[in-house]
């Protein structure tokens, strides 16, 4: 059997927080809470485990902090099939996120970059051969933007193709568009890199992205599913299945990480596109972020049901 080339995932790992409440509280506002519980979390951790539960080999570069949680977050991606030998590690604390979500799924998130802010271009270099033997590459931007733009110039040189979840929304060099192969953002996110508006059509949206110069956009749309827009070739809206949402958290990671699956499993866009939005529709039934993420069976199972 031909070895298969990993997907490589740079970015963040965290510690989250998460607090059920009656309702996600207004400015200035204290509610009681309902639960609370502690998961791994981070996109880049989410986008990792969401590969490996589905059993493709997934890499990490990334860091971590000096605390107790740093031990605890490496333990549990090892332990959910992730190779984190470029997981290095910096004195001072993990990063964190405190998550506030309402009975509806909804939620609100603080992040707290912690050793995530301290992963630098020179970590890209220091791990060349890691991206260098990728299949592909996911990146967001919950780490420096200077690291991403150094790890997209490499994706560049290296013809590797480069998926690029733009979260939390923040301005982007211009060069980086043509360096990313996928962009992933949610309709919020996408409103503000497009300058259009959240009342705009996902068509609409796409387009204004796609005269940007990203050569291809796939539009999270929460329930609705996703929208996939290329340059120069398919436009297509995706449904998504009727589920019933207890916590979207991590829904979008979901989707990334088994859409890049789909991709290096021969899939076409628009199939793997199905497959990442079965897998989303699944984790938003699960409480937690990574403890969401679903297996190839369960997804196989979910993509048999009638979408919406």
């Amino acid at each position: 059997m031909l070895r298969r080339k990993p997907i490589v995932v740079v970015g963040s790992i965290n510690i989250d927080l998460v607090s059920k409440a009656a309702r996600i509280p207004v400015k200035g506002e204290t509610v009681t809470g309902l639960d609370f519980q502690i998961h791994p979390g981070g996109k880049g951790a989410n986008q990792a485990v969401a590969i490996a539960r589905l059993g493709y080999p997934v890499r990490m570069i990334a860091k971590l902090g000096s605390d107790f949680f740093g031990t605890q977050l490496r333990a549990h991606l090892q332990d959910a099939g992730v190779d984190t030998a470029a997981v290095g590690e910096t004195s001072g604390t993990s990063g964190s996120a405190v998550i506030i979500v309402s009975p509806e799924g909804d939620n609100m998130i603080i992040v707290n970059p912690g050793a995530n802010a301290a992963l630098t271009a020179e970590d890209i270099d220091a791990n060349l051969d890691v991206v260098r033997e990728a299949g592909m590459v996911l990146t967001q931007l919950e780490t420096p933007l200077e690291t991403v733009e150094r790890l997209a110039a490499i994706c560049a040189q290296q013809d590797i193709p480069l998926l690029l979840d733009p979260a939390p929304a923040a301005e982007l060099p211009t060069g980086l568009i043509g360096q990313a192969r996928w962009f992933t953002p949610n309709e919020t996110e996408a409103a503000f890199y497009s300058g259009g508006s959240n009342g705009a059509s996902p068509r609409e949206t796409a387009r204004l992205l796609l005269d940007q110069g990203w050569p291809a956009v796939v539009l999270k749309l929460g329930a609705r599913g996703v929208y996939l827009a290329e340059q120069g070739g398919d436009e297509l809206e995706i449904p998504s299945f009727p589920v019933r949402a207890l916590d979207t958290t991590a829904a979008g990671d979901a989707f990334n990480g088994t859409f890049a699956t789909g991709m290096m499993l021969g899939m076409t866009p628009a199939d793997s596109a199905r497959l990442g939005v079965a897998a989303a529709a699944i984790s938003v039934t699960r409480h937690g972020a990574q403890p969401s993420m679903p297996t190839m069976e369960e997804v196989e199972r979910m993509m048999k049901v009638p979408t919406l």
